[in-house]
């Protein structure tokens, strides 16, 4: 059972790759598919004792924890390269890895500017569209897949101190139609979360700081989402049965932002 005391999908057999899955949304997202006997492949960067005890709370055997800059196009392949070589094959990629960098256009110098753009596109949009490169082949030698991307609503209503994460998240919600319309006759379901403020360690500045309160406000439902809420909403998008959400964005807000 979930921790919801639901039954989570089944996804024995399936073999999960979840990019930033040390913690946070990546975290939760791990610990859901494992609850449906997934064989989960978390991806850090760093940080190898959040990793080591993700892995400890996965329910199940075999998870590996795996580190990679998915900046880093060689790492990119190695990382996929390793998941093959060791489990055989990619059933479900979710693109959760992000950097978060402030960057208010009047405030930052012309090299940080320059610095911010290059890390954070690198990071939040070419990871992703290197890893989805690197994944496809395996998938459709396999029969299919499922590639789910984790965007933001800064993507749709802008981020005016952050403007390279909403632009790169923007650019991620492009890329995710793009390949559902390129890899769908290939058996390859490819779809986009877009949540907003989420409990997490990244947002906890914002949500504990004097702010706070206002934040919470923009949802009727005066509060952000967990993890765990956004990683069902992923789990279901790779569940067999979702397949025509391909090419969705489904935004996770609280209704905080509405798009027409």
């Amino acid at each position: 059972m979930s921790r919801t005391g639901q039954a989570p999908p089944d996804f024995h057999g399936k073999v999960v790759l979840v990019t930033g899955g040390s913690r946070g949304i990546g975290r939760a997202v791990a610990e859901q598919f494992a609850a449906g006997g997934a064989t989960v492949v978390v991806q850090f960067r760093a940080d190898r004792q959040a990793a080591d005890d993700t892995l400890a709370g996965l329910g199940g055997h075999g998870h590996l924890a795996l580190q990679a800059d998915v900046a880093d196009p060689g790492q990119v392949r190695s990382l996929v390269e390793q998941v093959v070589d060791q489990l055989g094959r990619i059933d479900v990629l979710v693109n959760n890895a992000g950097i978060y960098e402030e960057q208010p256009v009047l405030a930052t110098s012309y090299e940080q500017w320059q610095d911010i753009w290059r890390r954070t596109i690198d990071t939040n949009l070419l990871g992703p569209a290197n890893l989805v490169h690197a994944v496809a082949p395996h998938m459709v030698a396999a029969g299919g897949g499922r590639i789910v991307n984790v965007s933001s609503r800064g993507a749709f209503r802008g981020e005016p101190d952050h403007p390279a994460y909403g632009a790169s998240k923007a650019g991620l919600n492009s890329l995710g139609q793009s390949m559902a319309r390129a890899l769908g006759g290939h058996g390859i379901y490819v779809t986009t979360v877009a949540p907003g403020f989420v409990e997490t360690d990244m947002a906890a500045p914002f949500l504990e700081g004097p702010g706070g309160d206002a934040i919470r406000a923009q949802s009727p439902l005066n509060r952000a989402a967990t993890a765990q809420e956004v990683a069902r909403v992923v789990v279901f998008l790779a569940t067999p049965g979702a397949e025509s959400t391909t090419g969705a964005v489904v935004d996770v807000n609280g209704a905080s932002y509405l798009r027409t």
